[in-house]
């Protein structure tokens, strides 16, 4: 039974500290909308997209009204279309991605994830045909996300595949450079891609997922904040007790919307992933999270360690809240998304050296980093490398959205605006890569893969 003092602090956590769910994702499965002729396979795509997603978006609006939650974003995945289209030729995935965005702006829906390939092993022709058309892709559309998985810890990493990937980041930063590369923002390559994710760009509907379900992402860098500065000045164990306690509040109100979700729109309730995520207001930081933890700046020394704990207490607290945490789980450092991020790369205190190092115990990775848009697309790849490769070590996802900034130097900003926010130009490392990454091939897999 909920006492009148945790009814009070759930309604303080939305009123004054920016909690909120961040989306409702639907999952849906098209594999029943595979077809020989192009054309039938995008009249079905899009009707089975419509049909089923039809009421989300008043669904998801009506809980919120009735609980006084902020929603703040309806999402779709869909399976990877380079699966659905594998017999289409490569001039007709551009218009693949154009359904799916008619079909995401006829239900509503912010964004729809899935123009996506698994090539972590090797390619099929599908995949290439669609990794080459996602720059026209993205340019073309205004809702679809795309995301290629180029390794796994089992597979080793497809350096092919990374070196494809960042010549297609250049690419799509050119055809986008009239929106500061904002194509690149919609942009995801993946190591140990999960199946299940309901945050965008990096979300698909996986093929071992059900026909359709619904996924829920929460967030609340705010009420941990919060959560912290009120702990005072206590050792560490016993601020990781209140992180977790915290994280567990905000969990369970994420399982009670999808659920509510779920029901309302007759499909299976997936997973709930309790990300920390980030937003430019004002109190929305994860960095600012471990500045109340006692770091003068983040990025200073003692930044990994803080997020570390963050992390970890995060998921602890997530994982006693409910029986279903999936997706990504942990927390967010994208840095155009957080003004305490912004700040610290804007007065030095945080390098694109000291982001990577974070990663390794964060959920993510390189997450909308905005680097000089004369970087060429062998240093892209060797960036992308490099996180890959701390993925498959650890057996974790990692993942990078990097946007080479047309006309921008290093301290320029690029402005996407919403919740992409604005991002600060950092400098990359002036040596290249080139003989190294134009190698390709496959970087073979660990030896902590053979795990049967």
């Amino acid at each position: 039974m909920l006492t009148m003092a945790e009814i009070m602090e759930t309604i303080k956590m939305v009123q004054e500290e920016n909690l909120d769910i961040r989306t409702i994702t639907m999952g849906i499965s098209l594999r029943d909308c595979a077809d020989p002729d192009a054309e039938t396979a995008r009249r079905k795509i899009y009707d089975k997209i419509t049909t089923r997603a039809g009421k989300l978006v008043a669904v998801g609006e009506r809980i919120s009204r009735e609980y006084g939650i902020p929603i703040v974003h309806k999402r779709i995945s869909v399976t990877p279309i380079s699966l659905i289209a594998e017999c289409s030729n490569e001039e007709e995935y551009l218009d693949y991605a154009r359904t799916m965005d008619e079909a995401a702006r006829a239900v509503g829906v912010n964004f729809i994830g899935g123009f996506s390939a698994l090539v972590h092993k090797g390619f099929t022709g599908g995949d290439r045909k669609l990794i080459h058309s996602i720059p026209a892709a993205l340019a073309a559309t205004e809702r679809v996300c795309a995301s290629v998985n180029v390794a796994t810890t089992r597979a080793g990493i497809n350096m092919d595949a990374v070196y494809l990937m960042g010549r297609v980041i250049k690419e799509t930063a050119e055809r986008t450079a009239d929106r500061g590369g904002l194509g690149c923002a919609k942009l995801v390559v993946f190591s140990n891609v999960p199946e299940d994710n309901p945050f965008m760009a990096g979300a698909f509907h996986g093929i071992g997922e059900p026909d359709c379900t619904i996924n829920v992402g929460v967030s609340g860098p705010g009420v941990v904040k919060n959560a912290v500065i009120r702990a005072g000045d206590v050792d560490l164990g016993t601020l990781a007790e209140m992180v977790k306690k915290t994280a567990f509040k905000i969990t369970r109100m994420g399982e009670l919307v999808g659920r509510l979700a779920a029901e309302r729109l007759g499909v299976p309730f997936g997973i709930v992933d309790l990300s920390l995520a980030p937003t430019p207001a004002v109190g929305d930081s994860v960095a600012e999270i471990l500045e109340a933890m006692g770091l003068e700046r983040c990025g200073t020394h003692g930044t990994t360690a803080a997020l570390a704990l963050l992390n970890d207490a995060v998921k602890k607290g997530g994982a006693m809240a409910s029986s279903y945490v999936g997706g990504l789980s942990g927390a967010f450092i994208p840095v155009s998304e957080d003004a305490g991020m912004i700040r610290a790369v804007d007065e030095g205190a945080l390098r694109l050296e000291k982001l990577e190092a974070m990663t390794c115990v964060c959920s993510v990775g390189l997450d909308m980093i905005a680097v000089p848009g004369e970087t060429s697309a062998e240093t892209i790849a060797a960036i992308i490398a490099d996180e890959i490769a701390i993925g498959v070590i650890n057996k974790k996802t990692t993942a990078v959205r990097i946007i080479p900034a047309p006309g921008k130097k290093v301290g320029d900003h690029v402005t996407f605006g919403g919740l992409l926010g604005e991002a600060p130009v950092m400098a990359v490392n002036p040596f290249s890569a080139e003989v190294f990454v134009r190698r390709g091939g496959r970087i073979p897999a660990p030896i902590q893969s053979l795990t049967n």
